[in-house]
């Protein structure tokens, strides 16, 4: 599925502030990683951040 930029934004967003506030990280990262919205989206260029977007009808 494609995102829009503004469903990319909301999901790395809300991932980024789930990792700050000390949910586990799903893959391993680079060691060189440590601030939670880079991590953030390295989770979402590797496609396993574990959100949905429901779209209205």
């Amino acid at each position: 599925m494609e995102y829009t930029r503004f469903e990319k934004a909301r999901i790395i967003g809300a991932r980024a502030l789930q990792i700050a506030m000390g949910a586990p990280v799903i893959i391993h990262i680079p060691d060189n990683i440590y601030d939670p919205l880079e991590i953030a989206i390295y989770e979402y260029e590797k496609g396993v951040i574990p959100i949905t977007v429901r779209r209205a009808k």
